[in-house]
């Protein structure tokens, strides 16, 4: 029984690859480019960066700096995923750090003021002193 098993096995084994090799004689396989894949992906620091530089442009010397360094701050500081989107919407719509009540749920409505606390010294400093390079 098991001799028969094993050809069986053996033949609907040939099959498949006698199959795979027929098909990739007519067709042939497009590798998966994943490098072109993450590239369409958006980058969210870039893309914060980028909504954001407007806001600052004639209150800063350097804009971009300014705003990479409130993302960077903000995506450290501020450990609850609903308060740092809310932090960071803020920042790239208005170019000041900003939480509307209605971006975070109402049970953590309590948290906004404890997290301008938290960031309140690390945004003076991305502001008044950015690193430029």
């Amino acid at each position: 029984m098991s001799q028969l098993l094993r050809i069986c096995s053996a033949a609907l084994l040939a099959v498949f690859v006698l199959a795979g090799t027929a098909q990739a004689e007519s067709q042939p396989v497009q590798p998966i480019q994943f490098r072109t894949f993450f590239k369409k992906l958006p980058d969210p620091r870039g893309e914060f960066v980028r909504l954001c530089a407007p806001h600052m442009v004639g209150r800063w010397a350097h804009p971009e700096a300014v705003c990479t360094c409130l993302h960077d701050y903000a995506a450290a500081t501020v450990e609850d995923h609903d308060l740092r989107e809310a932090l960071l919407r803020g920042i790239s719509e208005t170019g000041v750090p900003t939480i509307e009540n209605e971006w975070v749920p109402a049970s953590k409505q309590s948290e906004i003021g404890p997290t301008f606390t938290r960031i309140a010294k690390p945004t003076l400093q991305c502001m008044f002193e950015p690193s430029t390079n």
